[in-house]
């Protein structure tokens, strides 16, 4: 069989793994997805993923893609994953892609979006993916700062050290941001667009929105912690249950339309 290429579409409730990727001793989302394709395929299978998402973290959307010599028809494929795999992943979609295409390099916009509850009781089947803060906040001034972000700009501030981008830029573009609270609803809605981010990045961002409702900084203040360079500056870090990686974009010419098997589930 020749070598073929598949691209993974997964969601998954991030609450009970440490993180997408591999770790010794402890149960990741990658390492889960590994064991169950080398079980199914006889093969030592590596899987790339679009996304790094830490422990906690939840994904509509998240890509990824493994090469195999197996002749399973993606559709049982996806049957099969979904047999075997715990019910808190679930794979929504299984394609066959060109040998060229990696779910990480050849991601062109990833979206985020975070959940704030701002009820005064967070029911319990919502704790897992929200972030409850029913404290006086202006969310005026919130929804005003978050477009801030947007553009081309040094996102130091708004990072973490990571030893993996140590020595890399951290300038990153932000294509849109925006905070939205629809009427009648509990929630705030934080949700951003962007080519890649920093470790921490989204979250360290919606905490300075945060810090903006508390009336401690001002939307104003945003383009002066850009030009800070100073991790000590920004808002704090938010929890992770709010954040849920929604979608990854691919050029068309990377991935084009092709046979798919697919899933009426597309939520965790």
């Amino acid at each position: 069989m020749s070598l073929r290429n598949l691209k993974l579409t997964l969601a998954y409730d991030g609450s009970e793994f440490f993180g997408w990727q591999m770790q010794p001793n402890v149960p990741t989302v990658q390492g889960t997805l590994v064991d169950v394709l080398r079980r199914l395929t006889g093969e030592k299978t590596w899987l790339h993923g679009s996304s790094r998402t830490d422990a906690g973290v939840h994904a509509e959307g998240q890509v990824a893609n493994f090469k195999t010599r197996s002749p399973i028809p993606a559709e049982n494929l996806q049957r099969a994953l979904n047999n075997l795999l715990p019910p808190t992943i679930r794979v929504l979609r299984v394609e066959e892609v060109p040998l060229e295409f990696n779910a990480r390099w050849h991601a062109r916009a990833k979206t985020y979006r975070y959940r704030i509850l701002r009820a005064p009781i967070c029911p319990p089947a919502l704790w897992r993916f929200v972030y409850h803060y029913p404290l006086a906040l202006d969310e005026g001034s919130m929804a005003a700062a978050a477009p801030l972000f947007e553009g081309e700009h040094d996102f130091t501030t708004f990072g973490t050290w990571d030893p993996e981008e140590a020595e890399q830029s951290r300038v990153r573009t932000v294509y849109s941001s925006r905070l939205e609270r629809h009427p009648d609803e509990p929630e705030l809605i934080y949700t951003v667009r962007g080519r890649s981010f920093l470790r921490y990045q989204v979250r360290k961002m919606v905490g300075t929105l945060i810090e903006i409702g508390k009336g401690r900084l001002k939307p104003e203040d945003i383009p002066r912690l850009f030009a800070a360079r100073d991790r000590t500056q920004s808002g704090f870090t938010v929890p992770p249950e709010g954040l849920c990686l929604v979608e990854v974009e691919y050029p068309a010419e990377i991935v084009p339309a092709a046979s798919s098997a697919q899933s009426d589930a597309h939520s965790v």
